[in-house]
């Protein structure tokens, strides 16, 4: 079967912010991922077969000179070595993975190993999951590509006349390669046809958290951290402190850079319970990927001012499953409050007519600091 993954920067940003912070703090430390499907699939007898195969290709898929200088241009905050040295060395390592698939198909994926190593198979699996499922069922023998394109482009009208500042975040989950791209193609279409007709009122396009795509389309490259750097930081500080360390350890090593965090792995109550002025004041802003978003904003704002700071000099970033009409909503209820962004994942690029997309994550299960 023909390789779905074909590139070494097919993958997010957060992807390879991540994995420095990692080298930085905890170049010993071991993981396990482990892999959910919140629908309870049953997958085609041989799936199990079938995605190893496309994950044993990785190994050969290694990161381009036009990659490299792409990233050493793009993310100073990553250092020359890093992108240089350390990522033209690395190699996907298909012994980390365990792959089983029961009588009733349901899939067990895991994957141990350094923890600079693992995080790099999240999106890649997802992905070629995602993609392949959507192969075998035959969604893509039906698949209009010209009614895509012009779904996507309604689409994006309707977000940047609703005054959205929108990115993509939808590689984990998507229909396919093809379709991603020809999602952020239809964006980059109407942002432009509406930012004329407007003359620049209007929301705007921030790009894609997919390094690849915003390498080839020309486009900025947006993501920070996930919510693995929190969890992990629990395991070694317990949930009471683990927010509070990640900012500082995340501050030391980005210096003000990669600014967004991701607060809600432990619940709001725990991060605010802990959050100094020194680290609000370090970090730009707040991603808010659970709970009622109007609630969260509300919090967010009211700590903000706890601490002596503006909250309209912050942003929250709102990346919780959402659709145009829910963004819209949230945008409306920022105004005056905070600065507010959005990242849409599966409604961009798995939102195709007679398809229903999946609902698959990878998630840190076990990890300590040393080998054992």
């Amino acid at each position: 079967m023909k390789p779905i993954i074909n590139h070494f920067t097919d993958n997010d940003l957060y992807t390879f912010t991540c994995m420095y912070y990692i080298l930085q703090k905890y170049p010993r430390a071991e993981t396990e991922y482990q892999f959910f499907d919140r629908h309870a699939t049953c997958y085609p007898e041989g799936f199990d077969s079938l995605l190893r195969e496309q994950l044993e290709h990785l190994s050969e898929v290694t990161i381009t000179d036009e990659e490299c200088e792409f990233m050493t241009r793009s993310f100073p905050f990553l250092p020359y070595w890093f992108i240089n040295v350390f990522l033209r060395g690395y190699r996907f390592n298909p012994s980390e993975l365990t792959i089983t698939q029961d009588a009733e198909g349901h899939l067990d994926i895991r994957i141990k190993g350094k923890w600079w190593s693992t995080i790099m198979w999240e999106m890649p699996i997802l992905a070629t999951i995602s993609e392949l499922m959507h192969m075998l069922n035959g969604d893509t023998d039906k698949y209009d590509a010209d009614a895509e394109y012009e779904k996507s482009l309604q689409k994006g009208r309707r977000i940047w006349q609703g005054g959205l500042t929108l990115g993509d975040m939808g590689t984990r989950r998507r229909f396919s390669f093809a379709h991603q791209e020809r999602v952020i193609d239809a964006l980059i279409q109407s942002y432009a046809e509406v930012k004329e007709a407007t003359q620049g009122q209007c929301g705007r396009f921030t790009g894609t958290s997919n390094i690849y795509f915003a390498m080839k389309k020309g486009i900025p490259c947006l993501g920070t951290m996930s919510h693995q750097c929190i969890s992990f930081e629990e395991i070694v500080s317990g949930v009471f402190e683990c927010n509070y360390n990640v900012m500082n350890k995340w501050s030391e090593v980005y210096d003000g850079n990669v600014g967004i965090f991701l607060y809600d792995c432990f619940g709001d109550h725990v991060f605010f319970s802990n959050l100094s002025k020194r680290m609000a004041m370090t970090f730009s802003g707040l991603r808010i990927d659970s709970g009622v978003e109007e609630e969260q904003v509300d919090l967010i704002v009211e700590k903000y001012k706890q601490l002596g700071i503006d909250p309209m000099t912050k942003q929250a970033v709102f990346s919780n499953g959402l659709d145009i009409d829910r963004a819209i909503e949230i945008h409306r209820y920022c105004e005056g409050k905070i600065v507010d962004s959005y990242g849409v994942g599966t409604f961009l690029t798995c939102d195709v007519t007679d398809c229903s997309p999946m609902n698959i994550v990878l998630k840190l299960v076990h990890g300590r600091i040393t080998e054992s």
